[in-house]
C-alpha cells in the first residue's frame, strides 16, 4: 500500500534501504553525455538539475574528484560529471596533445564509436615499474592535495530543490591500480609478484581513506551514503578467484568500508558483471547496496538475486542498457520496469536505474518510458 503522504526523495530512499516499502520505486539515474544532451533539448533546459527533477530522480552524487586541488595545476578543468551529479564535476587535466590525465597520472583520449565518444586508455604510467624502488619514485597523490571545505556548500546546492539522497563517491582501488599498470600486467603481478599491485593498492587506498574521513568528518548528516566501485566481474563469471579477491583486495575494500561504518553511514558498492558468488562476502563485509546490476551477466537476474539476497542486501540499477533500452518498444520498458520494481523492491531494498550509465544508442522514447516521463 502506498503511503498518503509523498515522501521527500530522502526519506524515500533511506526507507528503502532500511528494506522498508516507501511511497514508490526510488529512482536514480546516469547516462552519457549524448543522452543528457538529447534530454536537455526535449525538456528545453541547460540545467542538468532541471532534468533530475523532471525524471523524479532521487539520488545526487558528489564525487572526491571535485575537491582536488593538484599542487602542479589546481584550477585543472572540472567539467560536469556526465552521470547523475550536476555538481560533482570530475579532475582533469587536458595535456597539449588532447588528452587528459586524471589525478593518478593516467592519461586517457576521447575515441569516437558508431554514435558517441568514448574514453579509451591512451597510457598507463607504472607500466614499465619492475620494483618496489620504480613504485617508489612514483609521484603519488597525497590526501593534502584534497580541500574539502566546499564539501557542505556542494551538498547545500544539490538539496536546493531536495532534500535528496546523498551518496559521496570515494573512487575505486583495484580499477584504479589497474589503470595505472595496466590490466594484463596488473592481473599477472598479483599472482606471480603480488608485492608491486599490493603496494599500489595500498597507495590509492590510503588517499580514499583519508580524503573519507575528512568529507564525513566536515559533512556529518549532509552525506547519505558512502560509494565506491571496482569492476569485479565479466558477463559469464568473476575477473578474479574469491580467494584471490579474498587476501588481496577485499582488505583495502574492507578500510573503506569500515571508514563509512564508524561515521554511521551505510556503503554502495558498484561492480559490472557476473559477480553473484561475491555477494554473500560482500554482505558479511557490510556492503548495504549493490550497483548496477548486469541482469545479461551470468546468474544476475533479478529473480534469482531476489531469490537469493533479498532483504540481506539492497539493489540499485538492473535495467538493462544492452539489449532492453536500445531495442525494445516503450511499451516493454515500462513493463519491464515495473517488473524489476516489483521484484527487486518486494519489500523495499530497491532502487531504479540503469544497469550502467544509459548509452547513446538509447532512443529518447525509452529514456522517457523508463522513468515514466513526457
Amino acid at each position: 500500500m502506498k503511503s498518503l503522504t509523498p515522501l521527500s526523495s530522502r526519506e524515500r530512499v533511506s526507507r528503502a534501504l532500511r528494506f522498508e516499502r516507501p511511497d514508490r520505486t526510488p529512482r536514480d539515474f546516469a547516462a552519457v553525455p549524448a543522452v543528457w544532451q538529447r534530454l536537455e533539448e526535449h525538456f528545453r533546459t541547460t540545467d542538468r538539475e532541471a532534468v533530475l527533477r523532471r525524471l523524479k530522480a532521487d539520488c545526487r552524487v558528489v564525487s572526491y574528484d571535485r575537491f582536488c586541488r593538484h599542487p602542479d595545476d589546481p584550477a585543472a578543468d572540472m567539467p560536469a560529471a556526465p552521470g547523475s551529479a550536476p555538481a560533482g564535476g570530475l579532475w582533469q587535466r587536458t595535456e597539449p596533445d588532447g588528452a587528459s590525465r586524471d589525478i593518478w597520472g593516467v592519461r586517457r583520449r576521447r575515441v569516437k564509436a558508431a554514435c558517441a565518444e568514448y574514453e579509451h586508455f591512451a597510457s598507463h604510467p607504472l607500466a614499465d615499474a619492475e620494483s618496489l624502488d620504480d613504485l617508489k619514485a612514483y609521484r603519488w597523490p597525497s590526501p593534502d592535495w584534497w580541500n574539502f571545505d566546499g564539501l557542505a556548500r556542494c551538498i547545500g546546492t544539490l538539496n536546493e530543490h531536495g532534500p535528496f539522497h546523498i551518496r559521496y563517491r570515494v573512487g575505486s582501488v583495484f580499477e584504479t591500480a589497474w589503470s595505472l599498470a595496466g590490466f594484463e600486467k596488473f592481473l599477472v603481478d598479483l599472482l606471480s609478484r603480488p608485492a608491486l599491485p599490493v603496494y599500489i593498492m595500498e597507495r590509492i587506498t590510503e588517499v580514499h581513506v583519508e580524503n573519507l574521513r575528512r568529507a564525513l568528518a566536515l559533512a556529518g548528516d549532509g552525506i547519505d551514503l558512502v560509494y565506491f566501485y571496482d569492476d569485479l566481474g565479466a558477463a559469464t563469471g568473476p575477473l578474479i578467484g574469491p580467494e584471490l579477491y579474498r587476501r588481496r583486495i577485499q582488505p583495502f575494500h574492507q578500510r573503506i568500508i569500515d571508514v563509512a561504518a564508524a561515521h554511521g553511514k551505510p556503503v554502495m558498492l558498484h561492480s559490472c558483471g557476473s559477480v553473484h558468488g561475491l555477494i554473500p562476502r560482500w554482505i558479511d563485509m557490510g556492503v548495504r547496496v549493490l550497483n548496477p546490476i548486469q541482469p545479461l551477466a551470468r546468474n544476475m537476474e533479478p529473480e534469482r538475486l531476489a531469490a537469493d539476497f533479498g532483504g540481506r542486501i539492497a539493489f540499485h540499477g538492473g535495467i538493462d542498457i544492452q539489449r532492453l533500452l536500445p531495442g525494445a518498444g516503450a511499451a516493454e520498458v515500462r513493463e519491464r520496469v515495473a517488473r524489476v520494481s516489483e521484484i527487486l523492491g518486494a519489500e523495499g531494498g530497491y532502487i531504479m536505474a540503469g544497469s550502467h550509465h544509459l548509452q547513446a544508442d538509447t532512443p529518447l522514447a525509452n529514456v522517457l518510458a523508463m522513468y515514466d516521463a513526457g
